[in-house]
């Protein structure tokens, strides 16, 4: 199928980092977002928390610089945190201008300095505004809407991203590394379509769907790190999985996230049988410890006393304040027969999110010319060893206007694309082994829970290590001789990014942030990036 050629930039992914790229670009160019699914399927629907920003009178950017780094154990890259923190302010104010019903405290005005703020776990001042416990849900359909309004932005759902389009894939290739596009399936026609561009943004957000427990979306297999890698991006720090401390526990509804706020205002961790309160004899700031000493010590009780869960406790404040910050886990567990003004929430530790990605600066510039990134998928310097709670959504607002900045001042480097080829479909057929997919990525996310989870051993990483090459190699045959599929795309994808997790692991010979050893308890004097080269 010919390329399109009605766009000049191409954006994967149609999140917070996407959209608000999108929106940025879209005054000077026109814009083509891709979903793999649903325009609001993506992770930034998800999230229940809120956005962190030095709002608060007695509160300081060094405040949040500081909570920022303590979080990320030394392994930040300082000069993105105070980038992305010193522009946190002007993104809040951004969205209100959008019209996200942010959390007011009875001021009036449509200004920042009437948001009602929070606190979460790692941050030393109140600086989480939030849209009740749904704030995800808010930001993404504000960015939608002023994304259809906008004549020169394409949203186009059901896509499946496949692979990047290099140099080997132009009609006369010329011997540079430049990205000119994607190849992408169209869910709809069942056909590879070239999407060419002047520059294309990954935006397509982690690599959740790796782990077998996960409050990721079930679109989130890592593809655009995947995509990236096979292109010969560097990649940086994937050992480090954030696992979020409290996911609920039921057997009926998986995945559904207990936000880190419910901590911030009070929830206590409890043992089910007992009730005693056992986050003091792992850390002195108790519930509030970063996320990181919060898994580990739930993960380390379950372990030791055989638990299936822990309870999280909020029911001894006033139910009136209980229903009022958190109305939709409220409802949600009360169709499940919890109460939570009365009774306590089952919880397990899940995967939470991707700290490590592809490699970017501060303009989201990746090692390829032509291709940015933004958001999750990405490693930036912001994280380090482990995200500090509610910087996730803003890295994607300061650094997707960032890369739409440096796209729009580098225009005529960049360049229209040349004539690509087409996807070649010449030698495969339909499958009929569709089970051979679905039983290796069961296989992949229930090793990757078991060896490469919250604690690790070296013993376990070489275990996860040597599945992996069996199944690359399955895949891989199949891969050739079959008609692409999203689940067979996901597949090769999930494949990938496991093998940068376990890779990265193995590399790192200490306990830092979110990656812990048995075999290396110790932190080293020195922090030092784990950086992958293709």
């Amino acid at each position: 199928m010919a390329a399109r050629k009605d766009h000049d930039v191409l954006i994967i992914g149609s999140g917070a980092a996407g959209l608000t790229a999108a929106l940025s670009l879209a005054r000077h160019c026109r814009v083509l977002v891709l979903a793999k699914g649903d325009i609001s399927g993506g992770s930034t629907a998800w999230a229940q928390g809120g956005i962190a920003a030095v709002l608060e009178e007695g509160d300081s950017f060094d405040n949040h610089i500081d909570d920022t780094m303590v979080a990320g154990a030394g392994l930040n890259s300082r000069e993105t945190v105070e980038f992305v923190v010193e522009n946190a302010p002007a993104a809040i104010q951004h969205l209100v201008d959008l019209g996200v019903p942010f959390n007011r405290n009875g001021g009036g005005g449509d200004h920042a300095d009437d948001l009602h703020l929070t606190r979460e776990g790692g941050h030393s001042h109140r600086r989480i505004v939030h849209v009740d416990d749904a704030t995800g849900w808010a930001v993404q359909q504000a960015l939608e809407r002023a994304a259809l309004a906008n004549p020169n932005i394409t949203l186009l759902p059901d896509m499946v991203a496949i692979d990047l389009i290099a140099d080997r894939h132009r009609a006369a290739p010329a011997g540079d590394k430049r990205i000119w596009g994607c190849y992408a399936l169209n869910r709809a026609t069942g056909h590879v379509e070239a999407l060419t561009a002047r520059a294309t943004l990954l935006a397509s957000g982690g690599a959740g769907r790796t782990y077998l427990f996960s409050t990721a979306p079930r679109g989130a297999t890592g593809d655009g790190i995947a995509m990236a890698w096979r292109a010969g991006a560097r990649v940086s720090n994937m050992e480090f999985m954030q696992f979020h401390p409290t996911c609920l526990y039921n057997l009926e509804v998986k995945n559904f996230l207990i936000t880190e706020a419910v901590r911030g205002e009070g929830g206590h961790l409890l043992i089910p049988e007992t009730g005693y309160r056992f986050m003091g004899d792992f850390d002195e700031r108790m519930e509030l410890a970063p996320r990181d000493v919060v898994a580990r010590a739930i993960d380390h009780e379950i372990k030791r006393l055989g638990l299936d869960y822990v309870h999280l406790d909020i029911s001894h404040q006033p139910a009136e304040f209980v229903k009022g910050h958190f109305p939709t886990i409220y409802e949600k567990l009360l169709g499940l027969g919890i109460d939570i003004t009365r009774d306590p929430i089952p919880v397990v530790p899940a995967q939470h999110y991707t700290c490590g990605g592809v490699l970017v600066d501060l303009n989201g510039r990746t090692d390829l010319p032509g291709l940015y990134a933004a958001g999750e998928v990405t490693q930036s310097g912001l994280h380090g060893a482990n995200r500090l709670a509610s910087n996730s959504l803003l890295e994607c607002f300061v650094f997707g206007d960032a890369a739409a900045t440096d796209i729009i001042e580098h225009w005529d480097e960049l360049g229209p694309p040349p004539a690509i080829l087409p996807w070649d479909e010449s030698r495969v057929t339909d499958s009929d082994e569709e089970v051979v997919v679905q039983h290796n990525w069961r296989e992949i996310r229930r090793f990757m829970w078991d060896y490469v989870g919250i604690v690790r051993t070296t013993k376990r990483l070489e275990r996860a290590r040597h599945r992996i090459e069996l199944l690359r190699s399955e895949v891989e045959e199949y891969y050739g001789n079959f008609r692409v599929t999203p689940d067979l795309v996901e597949l090769r994808n999930l494949i990938e990014v496991a093998d940068l997790i376990v890779r990265s692991a193995l590399e790192r010979k200490e306990s830092r942030g979110l990656h812990y050893n048995s075999d290396y308890p110790d932190t080293l004097m020195v922090a030092d990036d784990t950086v992958l080269v293709p």
